[in-house]
């Protein structure tokens, strides 16, 4: 049967064949998948999460169909997580197989690769094929049809029919005997294998069996107790029991397995291909069903199919939108917030308290923008983006922020490697950036990367300690403007009645009105001093 082409991910093989080029997938480096925290939330064993970015709209809207109906039709879902740990297993005998020197071990780990095979495509039967009708996704309706067709024909039925045969044979052998020739002095010489049994030997006592008292005439009981393989043995003694075993396991079994790998070679390993191709496709949209149905079930949190927009509209639109990491990990309501890049500003400088929430809906942007690439719903009730070519972080590395003139230099340096990395179609995220110096330095080399940037059309955000930045606002877009470059804007993370209330506010900074807060919060006002020390007098 000639095998189809089927993906969960790609609508084409020449689509995936073109993913499958390192060069023409998006820049979003491990690193940057981790300041995101997409590598906490996905988890992936058999792949990395880097593998499965895009910036074609026809693969994403394929991808979102798929994951539409695994949240829709649940058996779906089920009918992976059944299926995933035994492709594991197939490809880990795949892997024992290539190591092995022994043919008779070979021959027995492919009998227990097509039952796991058989078994894989049972359990697709079952689970998928009642619920046919409700699916929607190209790529889950070729599958079901692709399956349907293989385990209704002919050779399937031969297949299992010849593996229940051979597999009955197998799964019966329980023990050999063995003959073992003594020299004069009583030391084995020889041995060979008499007989390969179908019962197990048992321990027993050597009266007993000189004098037939408990089982005369059992041919599988032993004169003495059982010893554990290798007891008291050399490394070299059990490979060499082990390989003389094996060998008489493969010759009894040569000519019945001989024919048959045959038909491994040619038919089964072939589709064992197809399904372990998928392993990786299966364990990521799994895990992307997963966490989709852990967002919407946290509390405040919603998730949407973002509307793509074609590249060179530069669009980012999200309403309600939250840091998919920080809301799994708290129990109380998450709290969102409105983002977009428009033609008056693709590049915010955001300032506002610590710990007032200015990472955090930085890092949301960025997930945001990643999971879209991935062709997966994103943290927000409504959603418009554009691909990008690349995402580019610059996180604080540890939690010293003293001033450092090494880590200044690697700051800058890792700042011009994401220039030159980046193009007018990336999305830049800088958070606390040159914290490694004092305020008049930094807020002079931000200037110029920000000048640079916006020239460069760049969306981005600069999460800062810097409130005196946004003075210079003005000068730095009339230096982009001259260049053709994008308008640059301010946000603040707002503070209520002294509080961070965590809400992002499209307005110029006020560093004064922070530092009154946090003073009157804590009583270091003026007045508040003033009205102590009157207690004192």
């Amino acid at each position: 049967m000639q095998e189809r082409f089927i993906s969960l991910l790609y609508p084409t093989e020449q689509s995936r064949n073109y993913h499958s080029d390192i060069t023409n997938l998006p820049n979003i480096s491990e690193a940057v998948c981790d300041e995101l925290g997409l590598n906490e939330l996905f988890n992936l064993k058999n792949s990395e999460l880097t593998d499965f970015f895009t910036s074609e709209p026809e693969v994403i809207l394929y991808r979102q169909q798929t994951v539409e109906d695994m949240l829709r039709v649940p058996e779906i879902k089920e009918t992976l997580a059944k299926v995933h740990p035994i492709l594991d297993d197939i490809q880990e005998l795949r892997r024992l197989d290539n190591d092995l020197s022994s043919s008779g071990d070979s021959y027995l780990y492919s009998i227990t690769e097509i039952e796991l095979y058989v078994s894989c495509i049972d359990i697709l039967c079952e689970g998928l094929l009642p619920v046919r009708d409700k699916m929607r996704s190209e790529a889950f309706i070729n599958l079901t049809d692709f399956i349907s067709e293989l385990s209704s024909s002919d050779y399937y039925k031969e297949l299992n029919e010849k593996l229940d045969k051979l597999a009955s044979r197998v799964h019966e052998v329980k023990s050999i005997t063995v003959g073992v020739n003594l020299d004069n002095q009583l030391r084995p010489s020889s041995a060979g294998v008499i007989s390969i049994n179908s019962e197990t030997f048992k321990s027993g006592k050597v009266l007993d069996k000189i004098l037939r008292l408990s089982f005369k005439n059992d041919a599988f009981t032993c004169i003495a107790e059982l010893s554990p393989f290798g007891k008291g043995q050399s490394d070299n003694k059990k490979e060499a029991l082990i390989g003389a075993f094996n060998g008489a396991i493969e010759e009894v079994f040569r000519s019945s397995v001989k024919g048959w790998r045959s038909i491994v070679g040619e038919y089964v390993l072939d589709n064992t291909d197809f399904l372990l191709r998928m392993l990786p496709e299966i364990e990521f949209v799994s895990r992307a069903a997963e966490l989709v149905r852990l967002l919407a079930a946290h509390p405040g949190c919603k998730v949407c199919m973002p509307e793509v927009k074609p590249m060179a509209d530069k669009v980012f639109s999200a309403e309600e939108i939250y840091n998919p990491r920080v809301a799994l990990a708290i129990e109380e309501r998450i709290i969102t917030n409105e983002f977009v890049f428009d033609d008056d500003a693709r590049i915010f400088v955001l300032t506002g308290p610590n710990r007032g929430g200015k990472s955090v809906i930085t890092v949301a942007v960025g997930a945001a923008q990643a999971m879209m690439q991935l062709g997966l719903p994103v943290p927000a009730t409504k959603a418009e983006i554009s691909p990008v070519r690349g995402i580019f972080t610059h996180f604080p590395e540890g939690a010293d922020d003293t001033i450092d003139k090494g880590r200044l230099g690697e700051e800058c340096a890792r700042l011009r490697e994401i220039f030159d990395s980046a193009d007018s179609d990336s999305m830049i995220l800088l958070d606390e950036s040159l914290s490694s110096t004092g305020a008049y330095e930094a807020s002079y080399i931000a200037s110029e990367i920000l000048a640079g940037f916006a020239a460069m059309r760049v969306r981005g955000i600069f999460s800062t300690h810097l409130h005196d930045l946004a003075s210079g606002i003005g000068e730095i877009n009339e230096r982009s403007l001259e260049h053709g470059g994008v308008k640059i804007d301010t946000l603040v993370a707002g503070m209520e009645e002294g509080e961070r209330s965590f809400k992002i506010h499209r307005m110029k900074p006020d560093g004064k009105s922070y530092a009154k807060d946090i003073a009157d919060k804590y009583g270091l006002s003026f007045d508040n001093l003033m009205a102590r020390s009157e207690d004192k007098r």
